[in-house]
C-alpha cells in the first residue's frame, strides 16, 4: 500500500514539473489577461516529454495495467498485434481479406438478447437501445460514475481575428471543474470558442466542436506531429468559417491524460478521489466525451449559437472518442468519425490491422473500462476471452447515433490512413448498423448489399444522400479532406443555406 502511495505522489509531482515546464505560448497571453487568477501550465504533446518523464510514465502506466489485471484476475494477456509489414516480423497483423471475418456473424442490432426482433421504434427505444447501451458501458467503455463534479465556464478572453483570411471574434474558455472534493487534482478544461463575425443572437450559428491536440486559439500555435506530412489545402477551422459555421477547439489533454498513469488524476482522478479504477468504470474515451458534453452546456448559453445544430469532430482516438460521445450524448445532433479504427467504428471481430488484444495493452486500455481487458484475457480465473466473446461491437455503437446525422469518414493507405485501420471493416459497419435509421424513418447509406460480403466503394464515392453517410477521401490520417463535403451534407438535411464563398 505504501509503494502505492508513494508512487501517485510521484507522478503528481513529475506532472507538475511537466506541466510548468512545457506550458504553451497561448496560455501565458491568457493569464496576462488575468493575472488575478493563475492558471496551471497546459499538458505536454507526448513527444516533447523527457526520457525520464517517458520513464516515469511508462512505469505509472504498467503498475495501473497490472493492477487492474488483478482486480480482473487476469493472470496472462495475448500480446497485440503487430503491425511492421517488413520481414521477419513477428505476431504480425493480418492483411489477407480471405482471413479477416473468422467471426462473421455479428450481433443483430434489431435481435434483442432474449431472441425477440425490434419491429417498431418505441421498442428501439425502450428496450433494444438501452440493452446495448448497458452492454458498452459495462464491458467496453465504462460508466460514468454519478456525482461527477459540475463545471463552471469562464471566458477569459474575446478578440478579433482572422481564419482564412475572413473576419471571427474568438473566445478563449477554461472550464473550472469543482475539485473540493479533492483538492489536490485540478482539472480546468480548456478550449476556444471561435465565430463568424456576423454571428448574433439574430442569426445563430452551427458549430462544430473539434477534439484536438493544441493550437486552441486562432494566434495559438499549432502543433506539429513528428512523422506525419501537414495536409495540404485549407483547414477544417478555415473550411467552417468560410462556411458561416462556427466552432470549438477542444483540449481532450485538459479533461483525461492520454495514458494510463493520469488515471488517477484528471477527471477520473478526480471523481475517485485520487484512487484506481474499479473495472466497470470510465476509460479516456467516455471522460473527453463527458468534457465535449460539459462543452455544449457552455453552448447552450450562447445567444450566438444555434444550440440544436452542435456537432462533435475527431479524428484517430479522437474520432473513436467522437464516435462514443454521439451515441451517449443525445443533445449532439451531427458526428464527423474520422480515421477511427478499433475501439471506435470498425468491429472488434475483424481480424484485420489492429485487434482487441492492441486495445488491451498498456498503450490503450487506459481508452476503455477496465472489463474490456478481458477479452485480451489468454489466462484468467473466468478462463481465456476473446473478439467473439463481446456482447457488442461497432456496428452497434453507430446505432446508437441514429437516426441523428453520422458521418464516417476515412482516407486512403498511399497516403498515410494506414491498412491498420481496416476502413473495409468501418464500411461493412456502418451497413449493418442502416437498419435502425430505417425503422426510424431516416435514410441510412442507400445500399442493398449485406454488409457481410459488401465491398468498400472506390475513393470519393459520395454515400451521402441519407442521415447516415460514408466517404472515404484520398488524403492521409484526417478528416479535413472531407470537410466541406461534410457542411454542405450537414446543411443540406438541416436546410441551411450555405453562404457564397
Amino acid at each position: 500500500m505504501q509503494s502505492r502511495v508513494f508512487s501517485r505522489g510521484l507522478f503528481r509531482l513529475a506532472r507538475v514539473a511537466v506541466l510548468a515546464a512545457f506550458a504553451l505560448t497561448a496560455l501565458a497571453r491568457a493569464e496576462q489577461a488575468t493575472p488575478s487568477k493563475p492558471r496551471p501550465a497546459a499538458p505536454a504533446p507526448p513527444w516533447q516529454l523527457s526520457p525520464e518523464e517517458r520513464e516515469l510514465q511508462a512505469r505509472l502506466t504498467a503498475e495501473d495495467h497490472a493492477d487492474m489485471m488483478r482486480q480482473l484476475g487476469i493472470r496472462r494477456l495475448r500480446p497485440g498485434k503487430n503491425g511492421n509489414t517488413a520481414p521477419g516480423q513477428t505476431n504480425q497483423a493480418n492483411y489477407d481479406p480471405a482471413l479477416a471475418n473468422p467471426y462473421p456473424d455479428w450481433p443483430d442490432v434489431l435481435v434483442g438478447s432474449d431472441g425477440a426482433t425490434v419491429a417498431t421504434p418505441n421498442a428501439w427505444w425502450r428496450r433494444r437501445r438501452p440493452e446495448i447501451a448497458a452492454a458498452f458501458e459495462r464491458e467496453i467503455y465504462g460508466r460514468i460514475p454519478a456525482g461527477v463534479p459540475a463545471v463552471s465556464w469562464e471566458v477569459a478572453e474575446s478578440v478579433g481575428s482572422q481564419v482564412g483570411g475572413r473576419p471571427v471574434v474568438a473566445h478563449r474558455l477554461f472550464g473550472h471543474v469543482d475539485n473540493t472534493g479533492a483538492p489536490e487534482i485540478e482539472v480546468m478544461l480548456r478550449g476556444a470558442l471561435v465565430l463568424p463575425a456576423g454571428a448574433s443572437e439574430r442569426a445563430p450559428v452551427p458549430v462544430l466542436i473539434m477534439f484536438t491536440w493544441g493550437g486552441l486559439m486562432p494566434d495559438d500555435p499549432a502543433p506539429k506531429f513528428p512523422g506525419f506530412p501537414e495536409p495540404q489545402g485549407p483547414s477544417s477551422e478555415e473550411q467552417l468559417i468560410a462556411a458561416g459555421w462556427g466552432y470549438v477547439a477542444l483540449s481532450p489533454a485538459s479533461i483525461q491524460a492520454d495514458n494510463g498513469a493520469g488515471l488517477t488524476a484528471g477527471i477520473i482522478g478526480l471523481t475517485n478521489r485520487g484512487q484506481r479504477r474499479t473495472p466497470e468504470q470510465w476509460g479516456a474515451l467516455r471522460a473527453w466525451g463527458w468534457g465535449a458534453s460539459r462543452t455544449l452546456d457552455f453552448l447552450e448559453t450562447r445567444p450566438e449559437v444555434d444550440a440544436g445544430r452542435v456537432g462533435i469532430e475527431g479524428v484517430s482516438r479522437y474520432g473513436k472518442a467522437a464516435l462514443v460521445t454521439m451515441a451517449f450524448e443525445p443533445r449532439f445532433a451531427f458526428v464527423l468519425v474520422g480515421s477511427s479504427g478499433k475501439g471506435g467504428a470498425t468491429p472488434l471481430r475483424r481480424h484485420f490491422g489492429e485487434a482487441v488484444e492492441n486495445l488491451t495493452s498498456t498503450y490503450s486500455y487506459h481508452w476503455m473500462a477496465g472489463n474490456f481487458l478481458k477479452y485480451g484475457a489468454e489466462d484468467a480465473d473466468f478462463g481465456r476471452r476473446d473478439a467473439r466473446d463481446l456482447p457488442v461491437d461497432a456496428h452497434q455503437l453507430i446505432a446508437l447515433c441514429a437516426p441523428r446525422l453520422t458521418f464516417i469518414s476515412y482516407g486512403i493507405p498511399e497516403k498515410g490512413d494506414a491498412l491498420w485501420l481496416d476502413a473495409q471493416g468501418s464500411y461493412m459497419a456502418t451497413l449493418a448498423a442502416g437498419p435502425v435509421w430505417t425503422l426510424l424513418g431516416a435514410r441510412d447509406l442507400g445500399v442493398t448489399e449485406a454488409y457481410g460480403t459488401a465491398v468498400m466503394p472506390p475513393p470519393e464515392t459520395d454515400l451521402l444522400a441519407g442521415a447516415l453517410a460514408w466517404r472515404q477521401h484520398v488524403g492521409g490520417h484526417e478528416d479535413r479532406s472531407n470537410m466541406t463535403h461534410f457542411i454542405r451534407w450537414v446543411d443540406g438535411r438541416i436546410g441551411r443555406a450555405s453562404p457564397a464563398r
